[in-house]
C-alpha cells in the first residue's frame, strides 16, 4: 500500500513522511511502547518460576506475539511506511468455553517470602497486565494521526483482549478465575431489558439562531 502523501505543517509546509505524527501521537506512543517492553520483561522475569507446562507454552506464545508486535510498531512508528511483516491475529490455543459459579477456596494474602510464589500468582500477575495494556493500547490508538501507526494499533486491540481472554480461562479452568452468575430471573430480567427501535427515529433539523 503506497501512503506517500502530503502532509502539511500551517508553519512549516510539506511534512515528510517520517515526521507525519502529532503530538500527542508521540507521548502516546512512546509511553505504550514502553509499556510493551515492560510486559515482556515482566513475562521474561516470571518464566523462571513457573511450573505448569501448560502455562510456560502459553507464555512463550504471547512472548513472542507481543515481540513481533512491537517490532512492527518500532518499524512503521520510525518511517512512518508499512511494517515490512504484516499484522498478526492471536489466536487461542483452546475453547473459551467458562464454568460458571463460586467454589469455596482460602483468603487471598501477599506473598510471605519468595518461596510462596506459585502459578496462581503468576497467571494472575499476566492477566493484570494484559488488561491494563490492552486500555492503554486501545487509548493511544484514539490520539494517533498517522493512518499506519493507527492501523497497527487498531489492529492490536483485539490481540490484547485475546491474550488476556486466554489468561483468564488458564484461571477459570483451576478455579482461580472464578465468574458468579445471577439468579436465572434476575438475568433474564436484565438480557430482557432492552428492546430494538421498531422505526427510524425522526431527528430534528437544525434550529435557527436568532
Amino acid at each position: 500500500m503506497n501512503h506517500e502523501q502530503t502532509h502539511i505543517n500551517m508553519h512549516t509546509g510539506k511534512v515528510p513522511q517520517a515526521m507525519n505524527h502529532g503530538g500527542h501521537e508521540l507521548f502516546d506512543v512512546h509511553e505504550t511502547l514502553a509499556g510493551m517492553i515492560n510486559v515482556l520483561d515482566q513475562f521474561m522475569m516470571f518464566r523462571q518460576y513457573i511450573q505448569d507446562e501448560e502455562l510456560k507454552q502459553m507464555l512463550d506464545r504471547q512472548y513472542g506475539f507481543i515481540l513481533e508486535d512491537y517490532n512492527r510498531i518500532v518499524e512503521s512508528f520510525s518511517t512512518g511506511q508499512d511494517p515490512s511483516s504484516p499484522t498478526q491475529t492471536y489466536n487461542m490455543a483452546e475453547t473459551n468455553d467458562f464454568v460458571y459459579g463460586l467454589k469455596a477456596s482460602q483468603p487471598k494474602k501477599p506473598n510471605q517470602s519468595i518461596n510462596d510464589i506459585s502459578d496462581k500468582g503468576i497467571s494472575g500477575h499476566m492477566l493484570g497486565l494484559l488488561k491494563g495494556h490492552a486500555s492503554l493500547v486501545t487509548m493511544t490508538a484514539l490520539e494517533i494521526t498517522n493512518p499506519i501507526v493507527r492501523r497497527l494499533f487498531a489492529d492490536s486491540v483485539p490481540n490484547w483482549i485475546e491474550m488476556a481472554y486466554e489468561v483468564a480461562h488458564y484461571q477459570n479452568k483451576r478455579h482461580n478465575y472464578q465468574v458468579p452468575q445471577l439468579a436465572a430471573q434476575d438475568m433474564q430480567q436484565i438480557t430482557q431489558g432492552f428492546a430494538k427501535a421498531t422505526q427510524s427515529p425522526e431527528l430534528p433539523n437544525n434550529k435557527t439562531l436568532h
